[in-house]
């Protein structure tokens, strides 16, 4: 396997693990996954990957929706606020106390 693939295996795996109701950004997975400075790696798997995957529950640094998510932010703002993640002109709302950043 690739070094890509694997990043990608890895990443993907890390997504599903991000709590309902909660976020994380690029760089925190792309740490979580062993490549601090991989975050816009992050992105374009986050961008090309398996779309069953809850890809809305990733932000940029700054909380942040990804201008290109699947349908848009307006769409990712949606997906968010049913797990009760509220945005304000596309920021998440409260983005410290709904990010989800375990242990290392």
């Amino acid at each position: 396997m690739s070094q890509k693939n694997n990043l990608r295996t890895i990443v993907e795996n890390l997504i599903t693990k991000v709590p309902y109701g909660q976020v994380t950004t690029y760089g925190d997975l792309a740490g979580l996954a062993g490549h601090a400075s991989a975050s816009r790696v992050v992105g374009g798997i986050a961008h090309y990957g398996d779309q069953s995957l809850p890809w809305h529950r990733l932000v940029n640094r700054f909380g942040g929706l990804a201008s290109g998510f699947h349908g848009g932010r307006e769409v990712q703002a949606q997906l968010l606020a049913q797990e009760n993640v509220h945005c304000t002109n596309y920021i998440v709302d409260n983005f410290e106390t709904v990010r989800w950043r375990p242990e290392l």
